[in-house]
C-alpha cells in the first residue's frame, strides 16, 4: 500500500509530515513523494507564462512553490524514518534521480510520463533498485521497450496499471489489464488509481494487484491539481483496511467443510441422522 503524497503537500513540510502520519496510521506501507528539475522539466516560455497560485502570477512561481529541496527532504526522511514508514519518490529528470541518491531509498518508481524517456529510463534500471513503473499513456509498444530495459540490466520490476487521467472516471479504467499485463511479461503487476472512489482499488487487488498506489489529501478541496483525485482519511483508512482482509477472505483454495459447517450438516441432512 502506497499513499501517493506527490505535491499534494502544497509545497508545506508541516503539511507532509501530516499526510506522513496519516498513511502510517491508515496502515500504509510507504509514501511516495515527486521531484523535478524545474528548467529542465519545463521550457521557459511555459515558465513564463501567467498563472494565479498561491506563490505568485507566473507558472515559475507555481511549480518552484511546489517544489521541495534538500533541507524539506531531510526533514521527510528524519520523519519517515521516526515513523516507521518507507518514503521514495517519482524523480522526473536525471539530476532529480541523482538527488535522491543520499536518502538510500529502497525503491524507485517512473512515472506514466517518463515512460518513453530512454536516457532517464537506462539511469533508473542502472540503479537495480526495485522500481515500480506506471503504464498510463502507452501502448504495447512502449512497455515492451521499457520491461526489455529492466531485463537487460538486471532490474527489478512491478508495472502498474494505471489510467494517467486526473481524476479518472470508473468506466475508463480497464481493469482488466492487470491481467493482460501479467500474462504478456510473466512479472508482478499493480495498481495506481486516479479515480476518486475506493472501490476499484479494491478490484485491482482482489484480481492480484501486488502494489496499490492511491494519491492521499487531508481535504480534496484544497488548492491542486491532484487533490480531487486523491483519498482523504476515512476513504484511505477504509481502503487499507479491506485490502488486508482479502487474502483472509481468499484462504488457500481447498475445498473444505469447516467445523462449524460439519455441526449444521448435522443438523439439517435428516437423512443421514438415523
Amino acid at each position: 500500500m502506497i499513499a501517493e503524497i506527490g505535491i499534494n503537500h502544497n509545497g508545506s513540510v508541516d503539511l507532509a509530515k501530516q499526510l506522513i502520519d496519516m498513511a502510517k496510521r491508515a496502515g500504509c506501507d510507504a509514501v511516495k513523494f515527486q521531484k523535478r528539475t524545474i528548467d529542465i522539466v519545463y521550457t521557459e516560455q511555459m515558465l513564463d507564462s501567467p498563472r494565479e497560485s498561491p506563490w505568485g502570477t507566473t507558472q515559475r512561481a507555481q511549480k518552484e512553490g511546489l517544489e521541495f529541496g534538500r533541507r524539506e527532504y531531510d526533514e521527510i526522511d528524519a520523519h519517515c524514518k521516526a515513523a516507521g514508514i518507507e518514503w521514495f519518490a517519482s524523480a522526473w529528470d536525471i539530476p532529480s534521480l541523482e538527488f535522491m541518491r543520499p536518502y538510500d531509498l529502497r525503491y524507485n518508481k517512473i512515472a506514466s510520463a517518463m515512460m518513453t524517456h530512454r536516457a532517464f529510463v537506462e539511469a533508473v534500471a542502472a540503479e537495480k533498485k526495485p522500481t515500480f513503473i506506471s503504464t498510463g499513456m502507452c501502448g504495447w509498444d512502449e512497455v515492451d521497450a521499457v520491461v526489455a530495459l529492466f531485463r537487460e540490466a538486471g532490474c527489478p520490476f512491478v508495472l502498474m496499471h494505471t489510467v494517467s487521467e486526473y481524476p479518472a472516471s470508473e468506466d475508463i479504467l480497464n481493469l482488466g489489464v492487470i491481467n493482460a499485463l501479467r500474462q504478456r511479461y510473466g512479472c508482478p503487476v499493480g495498481y495506481s488509481g486516479h479515480e476518486a472512489s475506493v472501490s476499484p482499488s479494491v478490484v485491482a487487488a482482489v484480481m492480484g494487484a501486488v502494489a496499490v498506489e492511491r494519491h492521499v489529501t487531508l481535504d480534496r478541496a484544497m488548492y491542486g491539481s491532484d487533490q480531487a483525485a486523491s483519498l482523504e482519511r476515512p476513504g484511505l483508512e477504509s481502503l487499507v483496511a479491506q485490502i488486508r482482509k482479502i487474502p483472509v477472505m481468499l484462504g488457500g483454495g481447498d475445498k473444505t467443510c469447516t467445523e462449524g459447517e460439519m455441526s449444521v450438516a448435522g443438523k439439517l441432512r435428516y437423512w443421514q441422522q438415523a
